[in-house]
């Protein structure tokens, strides 16, 4: 069985998909682009700005399914262009603290509203 995971503290999906479903004491965090849910836009242009926050928008998930950061085992980074990468880790490095998730980070040729980042995580209870 599945359960779907939604609060008002991150963006609405933009399309036909959950902010996140949980199944099996897993939470499956969807993409999470750095929109500000109180005014559904970037914070800024700068990477570090939408990096931050695209991880209070999968921090806010989370916490809605009762689990933190520490709960997170795995993130997938799609960036705009490589070149952001350093600065995008800087800021990710801030957000979790003793043993980091595994992680994968990759540019990919367009995210959707022109985003500079999106992240998307596993979690487990």
């Amino acid at each position: 069985m599945k359960k779907v995971i939604a609060t008002e503290k991150a963006p609405k999906a933009i399309g036909p998909y959950s902010q996140a479903i949980e199944a099996n004491n897993m939470v499956f965090v969807s993409g999470q682009l750095p929109i500000d849910p109180a005014t559904g836009n970037f914070p800024s242009d700068d990477i570090k700005d939408q990096t931050r926050q695209s991880l209070e928008n999968m921090k806010n998930i989370l916490a809605e399914a009762g689990l933190t950061m520490d709960n997170v085992v795995k993130t997938t980074v799609f960036l705009a262009d490589m070149s952001l990468f350093g600065s995008m880790n800087e800021v990710y490095a801030q957000y979790f603290e003793g043993a980091f998730p595994a992680r994968c980070a990759f540019a990919v040729k367009q995210l959707p509203k022109d985003a500079l980042v999106e992240i998307e995580c596993i979690a487990v209870r």
